[in-house]
């Protein structure tokens, strides 16, 4: 997948860089999903001179007024921001890097002590982790990208500084007839408080690890990520890894020991994907850094013990029970590959949720839906037209899965999907055929 990150990019330049993923994934020749990113309602300082830098101890005020700030006051995007705060407040700016507490209010401004000084520069972001701010969590810009998102060839949006699972259905509310697939982003410790409802309004989730680190505490953070990985799994929803992975990489060409261990962990977690941000946006070889994030992967992979996870238990859901057999089925056969026949995505992604040892390869008749299943774990797609009758449809799939070159004649696979109702969900039944 491709994610485009409309913080740093006008709709103009987002709308060029989607024609050239488009134009390298039909140059590589299968599915690539687009992620949108939203900025969402990030407060930063405006502009500060040069070579500005606070000293402990010292006065700061922080003011909605335009200015340009000094080591004395910056102003902030925010207008409401001294409304929301209380003397004794922490204020971190810079991902932590400078700490204020607030010392006094007025209406238009917040007056802090410099707790932790160092350089301040031009719109670095600002954030109070002991706070539940009355902002907005959709901006103007948000929905100006978001219109632009529905109307152009994205697979989904990724929704910044999600709070609670209302602000999720807001988003969802705003896109109208062609409502994309809504990547949750927890970086707020709202959202660590409220995180099963926003995995429940969400369709995935992200752990951004760097204001996350900033709203909680950087040693909160493994223990927060691994709470989530856990609770999105449990609901059958894809989780995502983000933050700098290989941040060494932006400029090294090779990741650090340490580095290398992270993206390897994650693995070993299982979750559906592993996220790069500056080393590719900036850096100075990002087609290296993919490839070394990519072989990590593989290598911590093959470390993991064969066979599916099975750990929900009974169940009186028909297509969780069924994506389970098939996977049990596959390992005990030594299937070639499970295919799930699909035409939402649900049924590749309930047999994916059990993680089987076997190939997943999701047959669909639509390549949206192959650009989704992208970010699921495990899952490969191929585009096909279905039938109404299911035996033909049985066949295609064979005919297509040797087209592609996924199966060779001779190979075994298990073929699941819905008989009963083409409705997402409706997974009953598993063939087993030798192609």
């Amino acid at each position: 997948m491709v994610r485009l990150n409309a913080a740093h990019s006008p709709i103009t330049e987002l709308a060029r860089l989607l024609a050239d993923v488009r134009t390298a994934e039909a140059q590589v020749g299968h599915a690539v999903g687009v992620l949108v990113d939203l900025p969402g309602p990030k407060m930063r300082v405006g502009e500060v001179a040069e070579g500005t830098v606070l000293v402990p101890g010292s006065a700061f005020t922080l003011a909605s007024t335009e200015c340009v700030g000094d080591a004395t006051h910056a102003c902030m995007s925010y207008d409401g921001f001294a409304c929301d705060l209380a003397e004794g407040d922490r204020v971190l700016i810079d991902d932590g890097a400078i700490e204020l507490v607030v010392t006094g209010l007025s209406r238009d401004e917040v007056v802090t002590r410099v707790e932790v000084g160092g350089p301040l520069k031009s719109h670095k972001g600002v954030n109070v982790p002991d706070v539940t701010l009355a902002v907005d969590p959709i901006t103007e810009y948000d929905r100006q990208v978001l219109a632009w998102a529905t109307q152009a060839d994205v697979d989904f949006i990724g929704q910044s500084f999600v709070r609670s699972a209302g602000d999720v259905e807001a988003l969802r509310s705003l896109m109208g007839e062609r409502p994309l697939p809504i990547v949750a982003k927890i970086e707020k410790h709202e959202a660590v408080t409220h995180l099963d409802a926003i995995i429940a309004a969400a369709d995935a989730v992200m752990v951004a690890r760097g204001d996350l680190a900033v709203e909680t505490s950087p040693e909160e953070v493994p223990v927060v990520q691994r709470r989530i990985i856990a609770a999105a799994r449990a609901a059958g929803k894809p989780v995502v890894i983000a933050t700098q992975m290989l941040e060494s990489m932006t400029h090294a060409q090779r990741p650090t020991r340490a580095e290398a261990s992270d993206v390897a962990n994650a693995i070993f977690a299982r979750v559906d994907a592993v996220m790069l941000s500056g080393e590719t946006a900036v850096g100075d070889h990002p087609s290296l850094v993919v490839e070394t994030m990519a072989r990590i992967a593989i290598t911590a992979e093959q470390a993991l013990p064969p066979g599916p996870e099975n750990g929900h238990g009974p169940t009186s859901d028909i297509q969780v029970a069924v994506s389970a057999a098939v996977c049990n089925l596959a390992t005990d056969l030594n299937l070639a590959a499970i295919v799930p026949a699909t035409e939402s995505g649900a049924t590749a992604l309930a047999v994916a949720r059990h993680r089987p040892s076997t190939d997943i390869i999701a047959a669909t008749p639509s390549s949206a839906v192959a650009r989704r299943l992208t970010l699921v774990w495990g899952v490969r797609a191929v585009v096909m037209t279905f039938s109404a009758e299911t035996d033909v449809l049985l066949d295609a799939i064979s005919v297509a899965l040797l087209d592609a070159h996924l199966a060779v004649s001779g190979q075994r696979i298990a073929i699941t999907a819905g008989r009963s109702s083409r409705v997402s969900g409706g997974t009953d039944f598993i063939l087993v055929r030798t192609l």
